[in-house]
């Protein structure tokens, strides 16, 4: 499925919503409303090396799973 997207003379950028696939795009009034929507997300406790190294496994470990899908759909 093909989805277009324009761009608004403002700078805005328009997306089609569509509720056949499950996903609803809603606007949002300003951006910086968003702050902190993410928060309960945040790794906590840790220095930026530690965190560094948990997104490198993490990355290594995506990469061999999606490597091997990709071999057992072969």
């Amino acid at each position: 499925m093909i989805q277009t997207i324009s761009l608004t003379s403002q700078g805005q950028i328009s997306i089609p919503a569509t509720t056949e696939t499950g996903w609803l795009v809603e606007p949002v009034p300003d951006i910086l409303s968003l702050g902190g929507i993410l928060h309960k997300y945040a790794i906590k406790g840790k220095t930026a090396s530690q965190i560094r190294k948990l997104e490198k496994e993490a990355f290594e470990k995506a990469i061999v799973e999606d490597y091997l899908a990709s071999v057992a759909d072969e």
